[in-house]
């Protein structure tokens, strides 16, 4: 009995030596995980932990107030799946590839601009009506969208992976873009794409000088249809930016998106200079109306074409594609088009 009684205590202590010895592994095994967590690569950049929100210190995961609430994403997403042409060109000028997109409205599938730098994007259909399943197959972990596109499959995208949705896809492109950044946590990368732009805007109104009270008119061919663009359009904010005149027209217009309109009101289009662009599809339509219209007496008696200063341009980087690298090719264009060095 005095034997069992002395075994006790050993039993007990080679318990607690076991005990103690668990405790620092998994501490130490803690340890590791969470260094090795706080140093994942943000998007694919090599060595670079996940940028801060602004909305606290970075860490496992962060909040994004957006059009449908707030949610929150953990780590850094690798896997994005975008489903607007403008969110599109938010990402890829982030340095973020998506796994998946939206078709662009023109092109085959993706506008001449971005297509380089979409090689293996799966298509997600289109803007209106995007693949769900499709979506799913790609196993995200974040899908941004627009309330104004896909409001009605929001519940289901949130199902597959958090999602953030920007409120709609007129005005200044700018608050998506900083929404999109602050999605991808890469709020810092954002901001220094936006100065840079706001940087380009200033340059220019600097170099043009005075031929900023030049009046400016925008129309869009479309099939069977003609419309004048205003200034809640995409090239009518980036007008409003640089400070550009706009005609009577667009100063009169009851609605500052756009007008349709008949050959009949074309010379309320005049202006000093006139930038046209068409919607092409792939049917044919929208250059027979161009085609319609350029030669019609109408638009011929125009000064501004009689002046030699009507320009046609690129519809998806006039208007269409509505993002930050076609903001700044349009802006490289209207360098050209105003005879300015950049």
């Amino acid at each position: 009995m005095g034997q069992g009684t002395a075994k006790k205590p050993g039993r007990g202590l080679k318990w607690s030596l076991l005990a103690l010895i668990m405790v620092v592994i998994l501490a130490g095994c803690g340890s590791n995980g969470t260094q090795n967590n706080a140093s994942q690569p943000s998007n694919g950049e090599s060595g670079t932990a996940p940028a801060n929100n602004g909305s606290g210190a970075s860490g496992d995961s962060y909040e994004v107030v957006h059009a449908m609430g707030t949610e929150t994403i953990k780590g850094a997403p690798q896997k994005v799946v975008v489903l607007t042409n403008e969110g599109t060109e938010a990402l890829l000028a982030l340095g973020v590839k998506p796994v998946g997109a939206v078709k662009s409205w023109t092109g085959d599938p993706w506008y001449p601009h971005i297509k380089d730098q979409m090689e293996g994007v799966t298509v997600v259909g289109e803007e209106s009506q995007p693949n769900i399943e499709l979506i799913a197959g790609l196993q995200p972990d974040l899908i941004i969208g627009n309330k104004m596109r896909q409001e009605k499959v929001y519940e289901q995208l949130k199902a597959i992976a958090p999602t953030v949705f920007a409120e709609d896809l007129r005005g200044e492109w700018q608050n998506n873009f900083k929404l999109y950044a602050q999605a991808v946590n890469k709020v810092s990368e954002g901001e220094e794409l936006l100065s840079a732009y706001d940087q380009r805007i200033q340059d220019f109104k600097e170099k043009a000088g005075s031929k900023l009270d030049e009046t400016v008119s925008v129309v869009r061919f479309m099939a069977g249809k003609t419309r004048v663009y205003h200034t809640n359009t995409f090239s009518g904010v980036i007008f409003d930016q640089i400070g550009i005149a706009r005609n009577e027209m667009t100063k009169n217009a009851k609605d500052n998106f756009v007008d349709e309109i008949t050959k009949e009101r074309l010379p309320e289009v005049d202006a000093d200079r006139l930038f046209y662009f068409t919607y092409e599809t792939g049917d044919g339509g929208a250059n027979q109306t161009e085609q319609e219209w350029v030669n019609d007496p109408l638009w011929k008696n125009l000064n501004v074409v009689k002046n030699g200063q009507a320009h046609k341009v690129d519809d998806a980087i006039w208007n269409t594609a509505g993002g930050i690298l076609a903001a700044n090719l349009m802006i490289d264009q209207l360098y050209e088009f105003y005879g300015l060095e950049k």
